[in-house]
């Protein structure tokens, strides 16, 4: 392609002069800064551990090269122009679900599932950007449909329904966990029902049992069901005997260890110890919890909480429909993630790998997240002509 027409194609699919940058919500972006900046001063703190310096299981190096590979995408999705994603999002939805299909069959197995690709950099996991996916592809197929009848659930419902069954056959329940909030938010801010939101999850619940019952839950997957339930009975979580239960033991007890102000940076039990898997990705709440107490995890999740609520009033701000339900997409995004993530590790879920976004190691999830936060930051700045009925109406 000559210099001209990448110039062109450039100006088709980035909006270079046309963004609008006092109208970007700085206030998001500071948070999201923020939160980056804190994720990285713990990995740092856990990598720098006494235990790690022994296993050298956890390197910030290598965290700190996948921010640096992955922050441009905060970029792309900022500059990209909404009129071009709209027609090119079921093609990118497309993408995302043979991504998901090549896991199948060259992906790698890691802790009974097969999720990952190995890429030069860092290993992708596909169900990562398949929740962009799935925001991206509700909000184009909801932009124009007001769930007014029962053909019109047809489409949002295959739309997430499709993903969902690929992503469970990895499986990985986490992945799966987070889609349902975030589908079930968009549909009601397209305008579903409350009592139809409701007969989806009787229904979903429903099936859940249906399969358990069929036996086509993983045994290990219903051993942490079963645990989760047994620790709510002290004695069973603390029998050292149960395998099952050294996650959920550890990080409970690293939450307690922290008290009111904390430990300290770097000198938590969970930290000296190295006791607790996945302190660096999964379970790296409870380091915070631990090493700057309740004070300082209420001010983490304070500052999750803001985020969320600015995303979704910058949605409420958009009169365009394709792009309110896309940011309301990614605010509800952020909120599943840290709903599930804290409270699988305070035991009120069963127990799944989930990262918290920002804050965890994992390229892919850095990936999905700041791709998310930058159509998200974009989509408030650039106003391009719509001609739905929300356009015209009065808010």
């Amino acid at each position: 392609m000559s210099r001209r027409g990448t110039a062109l194609f450039s100006s088709r699919v980035f909006a270079w002069r046309s963004m609008r940058w006092s109208e970007i919500d700085w206030p998001v972006a500071l948070i999201a800064t923020a939160l980056l900046g804190l994720g990285l001063v713990f990995v740092s703190a856990i990598a720098g551990s006494t235990a790690n310096e022994v296993s050298r299981e956890i390197s910030f190096a290598a965290h700190r090269q996948k921010v640096i590979v992955t922050l441009p995408l905060v970029a792309a999705g900022l500059l990209v122009r909404p009129a071009w994603l709209r027609r090119k999002t079921p093609w990118i939805y497309a993408g995302c679900l043979v991504l998901l299909l090549l896991v199948y069959f060259i992906g790698e197995e890691r802790n009974n599932a097969q999720r990952w690709i190995q890429l030069p950099r860092f290993d992708l996991q596909p169900s990562e950007l398949a929740k962009v996916g799935v925001i991206l592809m509700l909000a184009y197929v909801l932009a124009e449909n007001r769930l007014e009848s029962v053909g019109g659930w047809i489409r949002p419902l295959a739309v997430v329904a499709v993903p969902m069954g690929l992503v469970a056959g990895q499986p990985d329940l986490g992945t799966a966990m987070t889609l349902v909030p975030i589908s079930l938010g968009m549909l009601y801010l397209a305008g579903a029902r409350v009592g139809a939101l409701v007969g989806f999850v009787a229904a979903g619940l429903a099936l859940g049992w249906v399969a358990v019952d069929a036996h086509l839950v993983r045994e290990y997957q219903l051993e942490r069901i079963e645990t989760w339930i047994d620790s709510y009975d002290a004695q069973g979580l603390v029998d050292r005997r149960n395998a099952a239960a050294f996650h959920v033991y550890h990080a409970r007890v690293a939450a307690g260890d922290g008290g009111l102000f904390g430990r300290g940076l770097g000198r938590g039990v969970a930290n000296e110890t190295g006791l607790l898997p996945e302190r660096e990705s999964d379970s790296i709440f409870m380091v915070v919890a631990e090493e700057v107490g309740f004070v300082g995890a209420s001010a983490v999740l304070a500052l999750y909480a803001l985020l969320v609520i600015l995303l979704m009033l910058s949605a409420a701000r958009i009169r365009d429909r394709y792009a309110r339900l896309v940011v309301g997409g990614v605010s509800l995004y952020f909120a599943a993630h840290l709903v599930i993530n804290v409270s699988v590790n305070l035991g009120l879920l069963p127990m799944t790998g989930l990262t918290l976004p920002l804050f965890s190691t994992g390229g892919s999830s850095l990936l999905a997240t700041f791709l998310a936060l930058g159509l998200a930051l974009g989509m408030g700045a650039n106003h391009e002509a719509g001609f739905d009925r929300d356009t015209f109406r009065s808010y």
